[in-house]
């Protein structure tokens, strides 16, 4: 039997807890480990439980959420951290991932999206609820006159995500910058984009480029 997903759950609203809880209890590989209503003496309950994800909230009375990713860092405990957020503040997603939060999701969205962002945080890919992926790629490409706006949604082959890689690299984005620009990691964009090009079929990134423009992702 494969070992369960350890988690901790860090918000000053027991009522969301107890309802972040009863989500999780739906999906036989998590178990709730346990959770906290402040951030003073988070490190160190996390690490006694030994917990591999921690859903932390940004607004916590003691010690403050970026302290305590700060903390973990500092510390270089193995926990993964998802931020769940009053906030969709693009300020704020960028400093927590640069920090080493690995995802981001906010309070009105976690419902559909915790599920999905605790097994793609500990499958090591960094993850964001809708809105906020939403958020990043519209600012990143805002006022790009080759941008079809109309055609950004998930199609039978590739993912949102991928559709979002590919736009970028046929805007001529470096992975670098994609990478910086959407708060993922290096490796993260690597994956994404051999993914599609075995997807496509594609050889190279001109490949893309011509699918883009086929498929009326980006205009010629």
């Amino acid at each position: 039997m494969l070992d369960k997903i350890r988690i901790h759950l860090a918000d000053d609203h027991q009522i969301l807890i107890d309802g972040i809880k009863t989500i999780l209890h739906t999906n036989a590989a998590f178990k709730v480990v346990g959770h906290s209503i402040t951030g003073d003496n988070l490190f160190e309950e996390v690490q006694s439980n030994n917990s591999d994800i921690l859903v932390l909230d940004i607004n916590m009375p003691g010690k403050d959420g970026i302290e305590v990713i700060k903390e973990f860092a500092a510390k270089g405990f193995p926990c993964k951290i998802i931020v769940l957020s009053s906030h969709d503040d693009l300020r704020i997603v960028r400093e927590v991932m640069k920090l080493g939060s690995s995802g981001y999701l906010t309070k009105k969205c976690a419902g559909e999206n915790i599920i999905n962002a605790i097994l793609a945080v500990n499958n090591g890919e960094e993850y964001f609820c809708k809105d906020v992926r939403e958020k990043i790629f519209t600012k990143v490409t805002k006022g790009n006159p080759k941008l079809n706006k109309s055609q950004l949604h998930g199609n039978e082959i590739l993912t949102e995500r991928e559709l979002e890689i590919i736009i970028l690299i046929s805007l001529e984005f470096s992975g670098k910058e994609i990478s910086d620009q959407l708060f993922i990691s290096a490796n993260t964009v690597e994956t994404h984009r051999k993914n599609i090009m075995k997807k496509l079929g594609a050889k190279n990134s001109i490949s893309l480029v011509k699918y883009a423009i086929k498929h009326k992702l980006v205009k010629p």
